[in-house]
């Protein structure tokens, strides 16, 4: 009898990958959910006696998936995919009951090893012939046709998770990851969105370019102002906090973030970024002062943006990527692969 496995993520790109991952000569019956809660029902249909579980999702996420699994005592082996890397993020799901974790992208290679150590899982002798199945077809089936702005999510996701992850290590800090939000906008339309996200804290804000393999595209770090102090305190900044000092701390947050990012979409694209220099933009404005004094020259912009906040701390900021409508065909052309 075929073992069921469930794979549990929101993304359509993420799913394949996962699937075609699965060893070609595992007798298994593969499932799908998009987030935690549909989870729980397939494994209450019986169809997931091995689950890979994401951790950010909508409507329920890894987490909480993993103290339902855990209050309801359903019988599943959880592992755990995801593209935040933070030592603490393991550590968290691993005191919930998973059995392990491996991070996105997916290494064949490592899920072989640790679905050898759950006993479920043995290769097949080279002498044997075995049937062998194409589950990232049966996940494409399942998801119907991928497009490349998922792509451009997926990608972003792994990419905001090892920014999240040297951030976290740099402050000795657990980084709260949200699911990035991408689009294709008009400049009048992003314009509108950001004013939309004004709240009564001013913020400060740095730009960097970047430019690579016919790829172009500016770097946005909106840095919240009442994260000022609690930033200072983290990073052991004694003294009195100036201008100057907070010019500093933006700037050290935003060379992690956005250098993160940047290489971490580069590296999934298989190319490299040169950064311009840091621009300051503002310190202690409103959005809308922002938008008066800065104008973006493209007529359309694919945009990825990430909040990045802190556990128990009072720290905000926003990394904004705005990639030129001219890259959009080479970046398609790079996410074709994952699709």
């Amino acid at each position: 009898m075929s073992l069921p496995v469930l794979i549990v993520d929101d993304s359509g790109v993420a799913r394949k990958q996962m699937a075609k991952s699965l060893p070609q000569d595992w007798d298994i019956e593969v499932s799908f959910a998009k987030d935690g809660k549909e989870a729980l029902e397939q494994i209450l249909a019986g169809k997931g006696d091995i689950m890979f579980l994401d951790l950010n999702m909508p409507v329920m996420d890894g987490y909480e998936t993993l103290e339902a699994i855990s209050k309801q005592d359903l019988p599943t082996i959880v592992i755990v995919v995801s593209g935040d890397i933070q030592p603490d993020a393991r550590a968290r799901v691993m005191a919930m009951g998973a059995f392990d974790f491996i991070k996105k992208p997916i290494s064949p290679e490592d899920l072989i090893e640790i679905l050898k150590k759950t006993g479920v899982y043995s290769e097949a002798p080279a002498e044997q012939v075995v049937e062998t199945v194409d589950y990232g077809e049966v996940a494409e089936a399942h998801s119907g046709p991928l497009s490349a702005m998922e792509a451009f999510q997926e990608v972003s996701n792994v990419a905001m998770g090892q920014a999240g992850d040297l951030l976290a290590r740099l402050l000795n800090v657990f980084v709260l990851l949200p699911i990035p939000k991408v689009n294709l906008l008009e400049v009048s339309e992003l314009q509108m969105a950001l004013q939309a996200t004004q709240d009564t804290d001013t913020i400060s804000a740095v730009c960097q370019g970047f430019i690579g393999s016919g790829i172009a595209g500016e770097a946005l770090l909106l840095f919240h102002d009442s994260s000022y102090q609690d930033m200072a305190r983290l990073l052991k900044y004694e003294g009195k906090i100036n201008e100057l000092v907070e010019l500093e701390l933006m700037m050290d947050v935003a060379s992690v973030l956005i250098g993160a990012c940047t290489k971490g979409i580069a590296d999934q694209l298989d190319i490299a970024f040169s950064l311009g220099h840091p621009i300051v933009l503002g310190q202690h404005v409103d959005v809308n002062e922002l938008l008066r004094n800065n104008t973006w020259r493209w007529k359309r912009i694919l945009t990825i943006e990430i909040c990045y906040s802190i556990e128990n701390y009072q720290i905000n900021c926003d990394v904004l990527l705005l990639f030129t409508e001219d890259s959009l065909r080479v970046m398609k052309d790079k996410v074709a692969y994952l699709m």
